[in-house]
């Protein structure tokens, strides 16, 4: 029997160094993604890019969209609208789960195909804002957890996406609480500081989980 997402399952234990980099919404994640390419080198798989390529105009998943949705997720030019997309599931959680159940098999498939084209890097990083939602972290050997409060998130929020105060805490309220995910992670980013402060927790993740601490 597959176990439900959120209940421990079984992790990744090939000789592969698989970190899977999850966190609530605006936690910071993009930022350690970009740490451990740029720093370290290290190829970095994201769920989010898979995601826009998925629902990129003329394919199949951006076509059942618009068919279930029509005109109030199109753009003038036939193609969809993501915005509107966006504002529309996260104020309906039918629709959202819909979609998600659509993509979130089609993106783990994104994650083993490249992860086999990748199968010779020591380490590879795996990002994903619904790492445990979607059960992805079968696919990691560890997962780390980019941690912020939820003050914290909606200011970057409203500054980044120009949400309404209300859009934005749905946004928030569609994942996880942060509590319930810091208990299923091996290792917890506190991302409450500066760049640098956060490129030194992630050098002694990299050094402490290599090490077996």
């Amino acid at each position: 029997m597959t176990p439900e997402p959120g209940y421990p399952q079984r992790r990744w234990c090939g000789p592969q160094r698989r970190i899977g980099l999850t966190g609530g919404i605006a936690a910071g994640k993009s930022t350690v993604a970009d740490i451990l390419a740029d720093r370290y080198g290290l190829p970095v798989l994201d769920a989010d890019v898979y995601a826009r390529q998925l629902l990129a105009h003329g394919t199949v998943t951006s076509q059942a969209v618009l068919d279930r949705y029509g005109q109030q997720v199109q753009t003038p030019s036939g193609a969809l609208d993501r915005r509107a997309l966006g504002r529309m599931i996260f104020a309906r959680p039918t629709e959202r789960r819909w979609l998600e159940a659509l993509t979130h098999p089609l993106v783990k498939e994104a994650f083993t195909r490249d992860l086999a084209r990748h199968h010779q890097a020591a380490t590879v990083a795996l990002v994903a804002p619904l790492l445990f939602e979607a059960g992805l972290e079968a696919l990691c050997s560890e997962v780390w957890l980019v941690d912020l409060d939820e003050a914290g998130q909606l200011a970057r929020l409203l500054a980044r996406d120009r949400l309404s105060p209300r859009e934005a805490r749905q946004r928030i309220q569609a994942q996880w609480p942060l509590a319930r995910k810091r208990g299923l992670a091996d290792v917890i980013l506190r991302n409450h500081g500066d760049r640098v402060e956060l490129s030194r927790q992630v050098a002694m993740a990299l050094t402490r989980q290599a090490m077996g601490v």
